[in-house]
């Protein structure tokens, strides 16, 4: 599928995304190269305690997760929104979905935290990124697939 690039400007709900989705990105892609580096809580005071009830026994897995999922998804969900894709508005609600389902899973697992209040900070970014998602998809609908007639191919 070739897509066709226009130099048009991008629309208010394409940059808001995109910079919101870079500010996911470089606290998820920090936070977790600190939980691959130092899985025990070595770098970040984290008891491993606090995993008890969970699938894992350090954090070695939740920072592989939160640096691909959080780290890079949203990297190539802004790149999509730059080059004006046609489905970067379903990549953003991806995207904000995946942070709220990851916060609500991790409050789940170990607690609500306040103390930073990053658990609520997070929050808050992950419903404003699907409500700029859902916003610009009422705004330019859902991306369609054209199929190729017989003559075409």
């Amino acid at each position: 599928m070739k897509i066709a690039r226009v130099n048009r400007p991008l629309t208010r709900f394409a940059v808001a995304s995109l910079v919101l989705e870079v500010v996911l990105s470089i606290g998820a892609l920090g936070g977790g190269l600190v939980l691959i580096v130092a899985p025990r809580g070595e770098i970040m005071p984290l008891p491993l305690s606090a995993l008890a009830g969970s699938p894992f026994e350090t954090y070695l897995g939740p920072g592989l997760m939160l640096f691909t999922v959080l780290g890079l998804g949203p990297l190539i969900a802004a790149r999509l929104a730059w080059i004006r894709h046609p489905l970067a508005p379903v990549a953003a609600l991806i995207v904000g979905a995946a942070l709220l389902s990851w916060i609500a899973v991790e409050i789940a697992i170990i607690g609500y935290s306040n103390g930073p209040p990053l658990q609520a900070i997070y929050l808050l970014l992950g419903t404003v990124i699907t409500a700029v998602a859902l916003g610009w998809l009422a705004d330019v609908g859902l991306p369609t697939v054209r199929r190729r007639d017989a003559k075409e191919a």
